[in-house]
């Protein structure tokens, strides 16, 4: 009996100095790990803010990299350094494709569309797309698109809320506005969201942002097998994702059916046009096309133009420092106030140019990127990263890590773009706002004519006044990154004199 009390108390106290040494020990600089359960119970307690947390770890591992383990022996590699990007991105590219999960995760919603598939298809759609994107008439007909629906419908509705003194969501505003815009660029179909009665119209949209957000909180579950289960019995939020793609579905394709049956006589600009006119594609492909091209143009330039106004209101230095450069440019060229700035013009507004890219740095519209490991590999700071592994970069994280922007890195500063006034280009695999390598995106100068256009003729007529501007918007993660709530502003047009 005494041997037995010895070996207990030894137990005791050998499990008690586990315990003491376990809790003194140096806090580990990656992602923390359980028995069999692997990082999901930290996972759950950090959901909710997802990006702050994976920046907080990647932020004080030694080359802002991490392993992460889930159940089932799943592993993955999250990583926010630059060289790692590079390598994925470009240098071992055909290693790290979109891959199955990824690609079975979306398929309901986006098919095997340029932003969800692999391989071969992948590469034909690109091929495809990025003659179409070169074409002069293409960006003549976006800009065209932009303007027309800045002058008559945004513009409008921004001076009757200044007349009334009526709070906006400026997010809904601008998200309509691009829908609208990116629907036109699409398949030449005006959905009037935005001014107008947008009956059919404001039923696909609410069913596209619909599907987009049930279709990226697949991504959340700890347990894909859960959402699989639930698309399976058609319940709870697989019900409602399923009834919003058919109505995504439905709407495109009646309008590829009449383009197709047209075919001869269509003469349109849209991308659509351009797909049934000069390629044999069917009409799924053309669906699944279309409708990935309105996700991208749709999300991107009004996710980045909400953080932009919101952090103009924290930074009036800034919103002097654009319309200054306004002013110039304008007399510079002989334009009145209200007047549209043509391409060369908008070349010119550097400092705008800078502020809408320090906006992206510091909340990209598209956060997180993920990919998959084909085979074994090794990164360039050493970490291993395994067959069948996924493998995450955090733009998000990127543009708040010191090494790479500097001890200033959370300030917003456009000044850091500029040289000698001048803008200057960063290296994407610093900035992979607009991914990088071989998947670079094809639409990003469209983006920022759209954007600039868009924040000129609005910062020029009209005061922003962010409600609650000192309250730091909470993440709404979908597909894009958004804001809970949207943004509430009043506007008031400004005072020629002030501006001049």
């Amino acid at each position: 009996m005494e041997l037995f009390s010895l070996q207990f108390l030894l137990f005791i106290f050998l499990l008690s100095l586990y315990f003491y040494s376990s809790k003194t020990k140096p806090i580990s600089t990656g992602f923390k790990a359980y028995p069999l359960l692997g990082s999901i119970p930290e996972f759950l307690k950090n959901r909710h803010r997802f990006l702050d947390w994976t920046t907080d770890v990647l932020s004080r591992c030694p080359t802002n990299t991490s392993t992460i383990r889930r159940p089932g022996g799943i592993h993955g590699v999250i990583t926010a350094n630059p060289l790692n990007v590079e390598h994925m991105l470009k240098t071992n590219f055909e290693n790290y494709p979109k891959g199955p999960q990824f690609i079975s995760i979306l398929e309901d919603f986006l098919g095997r569309g340029i932003f969800n598939s692999d391989a071969d298809l992948w590469k034909v759609q690109r091929k495809t797309a990025s003659y179409e994107f070169n074409t002069k008439s293409l960006r003549n007909f976006v800009f065209e698109s932009v303007t027309v629906e800045t002058q008559t419908r945004l513009v409008p509705i921004l001076k009757k809320a200044a007349e009334t003194g009526r709070v906006l969501d400026v997010q809904d505003i601008l998200e309509r506005f691009a829908f609208d815009n990116v629907c036109k660029l699409a398949f030449n179909v005006d959905p009037a969201c935005l001014g107008g009665d947008a009956t059919a119209g404001g039923d696909f949209m609410r069913a596209f942002e619909d599907a987009a957000t049930l279709s990226s909180g697949r991504f959340m579950y700890a347990f894909q097998s859960i959402w699989k289960m639930e698309k399976f019995f058609n319940m709870r939020k697989e019900k409602r994702l399923k009834k919003s793609i058919a109505i995504v579905h439905e709407f495109a394709e009646k309008i590829i059916q009449s383009r197709l049956e047209q075919k001869a006589e269509n003469k349109d600009q849209d991308l659509l046009s351009r797909f049934v006119g000069n390629y044999d594609n069917s009409p799924e492909f053309l669906r699944d096309i279309v409708i990935s091209f309105i996700l991208a143009g749709r999300d991107t330039t009004s996710s980045a133009l909400t953080w932009f106004f919101w952090l103009l209101s924290l930074n009036p230095e800034v919103e002097t420092n654009i319309l200054k450069e306004l002013e110039t440019v304008r007399a510079r060229n002989g334009k009145s106030i209200g007047d549209t700035y043509n391409f060369d013009e908008l070349r010119e507004l550097h400092y705008l140019h800078a502020a809408i890219s320090e906006t992206m740095r510091l909340y990209p519209p598209v956060p997180v990127d993920t990919k998959y490991c084909l085979n074994d590999d090794v990164l360039p700071d050493g970490t291993f990263v395994g067959k069948g592994w996924f493998m995450t970069y955090i733009p998000y994280s990127m543009g708040r890590i010191e090494s790479i922007w500097g001890k200033d890195c959370l300030q917003f500063k456009p000044e850091r773009w500029l040289e000698n006034g001048v803008y200057r280009q960063e290296n994407p695999f610093r900035y992979p706002i607009f991914h990088a390598g071989p998947r670079m995106c094809l639409g990003k100068d469209m983006a920022y004519i759209q954007m600039k256009s868009i924040a000129a003729s609005v910062m020029e007529q009209f005061e922003v006044k962010v409600e609650e501007k000192d309250k730091c918007p909470e993440h709404y993660l979908s597909l894009t990154l958004r804001m809970t709530g949207g943004l509430e502003v009043r506007v008031k047009e400004r005072c020629v004199d002030v501006i001049n």
